[in-house]
């Protein structure tokens, strides 16, 4: 599969089925996205793999009404960094970016070898923390929700999230959001 067929296959789909979650998946993920570049290379991000219980059941319990269809998890990676562990040039602070471009190429990673990896900011940071024993100074970014694509539609999803399982959201047309040599009102 290239980049673009990867890209395109990625869904965020929310009927999930267990699937077993071995260190070589997890080794293989965290490998892809410390490639993504950031500013000097400074790779704020920090990623924890939550695959075992209890650690598992206890960032469930974190997880906010409407994202019931996550327990059916196999594996949630919380995604962390630092403001200070990255670039800060003058307003401009990347750490938010970087991390974004690292979650962005696990992600892709992940639907290459077949599974969901389905980000969520649908939770209580405080309650994450607590669960991964996560310092203080670092800000929980997202949940990434990990597993195999189940056919069957979970029942637990609500109407839009079901035909959202049938049928791709729809993306904006290029002149909603680019625009050509200068800024555009349509964008």
């Amino acid at each position: 599969m290239n980049v673009l067929e990867t890209i395109e296959k990625r869904r965020s789909f929310r009927s999930l089925e267990k699937t077993p979650i071995t260190k070589d998946l997890i080794f293989d993920l965290a490998k892809v996205a410390v490639l993504a570049p950031s500013c000097f290379n400074k790779q704020p991000e920090k990623f924890v793999f939550i695959y075992e219980e209890p650690y598992l059941g206890s960032v469930k319990k974190a997880l906010s009404k409407g994202n019931e269809w996550a327990y059916n998890a196999s594996m949630i990676i919380a995604v962390l960094a630092k403001e200070t562990e990255d670039c800060i040039l003058s307003d401009r602070k990347y750490y938010l970016f970087d991390t974004g471009m690292s979650v962005a190429f696990l992600i892709l990673r992940a639907t290459e070898l077949g599974y969901v990896a389905h980000p969520i900011a649908g939770y209580d940071p405080t309650k994450v923390k607590e669960a991964i024993a996560s310092p203080d100074d670092l800000q929980v970014i997202a949940l990434i929700i990990f597993g195999k694509h189940k056919k069957e539609i979970d029942p637990l999803l609500s109407e839009k999230q079901k035909q959202d399982e049938l049928e791709r959201p729809p993306r904006k047309a290029f002149e909603e959001f680019a625009c050509l040599n200068t800024y555009c009102l349509n964008a």
